[in-house]
């Protein structure tokens, strides 16, 4: 029955192959930024609607939630892709380059919709045979806090019917193309956003005597963090602090009267990520009134860990294996980067894993980057894995 199946999902992946292409490169085009994927949920609910497939939109604001119905409408499952791009500025030099200004598809949301897309279409035309029915969760905002994925949660996405597992999967840039790597337990942190603002008495650069430099005081603030990660982060749990944003407005003989510092706290353990969370205030408060001078502390609470389901990963690592062959999946290792698809994971048994999208003689290595970009024959693979790993799971799933 498996062989059936992977040749029936192949001949759908074959008659759809060039749809995916222009999918994902009309997204990339018309990238959009959190919770303003007004024609991104357009267009998306457009497909959906010529494929037949029934969808409710608006949903958390611009989700949109699709509905496949099987033989059994309360035996559910949902896949899920996220739909906002970010704030960067294109460089590729390529026919599909971003339309917008300054925004651009440079994480893989564009491929992730149009291989959910495509999938549900094979899935819908295939829906007879399908020992359950599948919720199409397109989410909005999952780059910027607090994330879509807890609006679409308030919103009620994983009920009526209600939902038994959600399974994401993301792009990585340094897998081989058309590979998959899954990972049970803990996979990616969770993440906070540290604010801090020094505050000192500025003055001439040449009387540092007459001042309380807070450019000084931040510098000690950022070295000393390091001692929450090496010295007081238990040394079985990874532990991430980093600052990316050391604003000092002042100029080369002017010392500013305050200094603005903004990073991340990556963790694995929620007690000790409320432990760090209160080290981080108390340390950065009290050096910088030990310095003469005073910190005001904010951190923004973020996503929680993504735990993936050990029995649903390891369902859909043998489904892959089946439809791909073993040589083209792969276990992944522990990420410090964080996805908000941790909610869903904190619901409901979930899963999330990664399809390689490594185009051969370019040096992309990250995400997030201006010059971005995926091979796309690694859709055409994507969007079949994702369709028979979904029939597969509602075939295994009790009643």
């Amino acid at each position: 029955m498996a062989s059936i199946l992977r040749q029936r999902i192949e001949q759908h992946c074959r008659l759809y192959h060039s749809e995916v292409v222009a999918i994902r490169r009309h997204l990339h085009a018309n990238p959009e930024l959190a919770f303003q994927e007004h024609h991104t949920a357009d267009f998306i609910a457009s497909k959906l609607e010529q494929y037949g497939i029934p969808y409710e939109k608006n949903v958390a604001k611009t989700g949109v939630v699709g509905f496949i119905e099987g033989k059994k409408k309360d035996k559910v499952i949902a896949l899920r892709a996220d739909m906002d791009a970010l704030p960067i500025t294109e460089l590729n030099a390529v026919p599909y380059k971003s339309k917008n200004e300054g925004i651009m598809h440079a994480c893989g949301h564009d491929a992730h919709s149009a291989m959910l897309l495509v999938a549900a279409r094979i899935l819908n035309d295939i829906r007879a045979d399908l020992d359950g029915s599948i919720k199409l969760i397109f989410q909005p905002s999952e780059e910027v806090l607090p994330g879509g994925a807890k609006a679409m949660i308030e919103a009620g996405v994983l009920e009526n019917p209600h939902v038994r597992h959600v399974i994401g999967q993301h792009v990585l840039p340094t897998m081989n193309s058309g590979k998959v790597g899954y990972r049970s337990g803990m996979y990616m942190a969770s993440t906070d956003e540290i604010y801090l603002t020094v505050k000192g008495k500025g003055g001439h650069g040449a009387t540092p005597d007459l001042n309380i430099d807070p450019v000084l005081i931040a510098s000690h603030i950022v070295v000393t963090m390091q001692q929450v990660v090496s010295r007081i982060a238990p040394p079985t749990v990874p532990t991430v602090v980093s600052f990316g944003r050391f604003i000092a407005e002042g100029q080369t003989n002017v010392i500013p009267d305050e200094v603005k510092l903004s990073g991340i706290l990556r963790t694995f353990n929620e007690e000790w990520r409320e432990k760090a969370k209160a080290k981080i205030t108390k340390l950065a408060e009290e050096l910088a009134q030990s310095m003469g001078g005073s910190c005001e502390v904010n951190i923004v609470p973020g996503y929680p860990f993504v735990v993936n389901d050990p029995t649903l990963t390891e369902n859909l690592k043998l489904f892959s294996k089946e439809y791909l062959g073993q040589r083209k999946v792969e276990e992944l290792d522990m990420r410090m980067t964080a996805e908000d698809f941790a909610y869903y994971a904190h619901k409901v048994p979930s899963s999330f894993f990664r399809i390689g999208t490594k185009i051969r003689g370019k040096d992309i290595t990250n995400l997030h980057t201006a010059t971005f970009d995926i091979d796309e024959d690694a859709l055409y693979r994507g969007m079949g894995n994702l369709a028979y790993i979904a029939f597969r799971t509602l075939e295994e799933l009790p009643d």
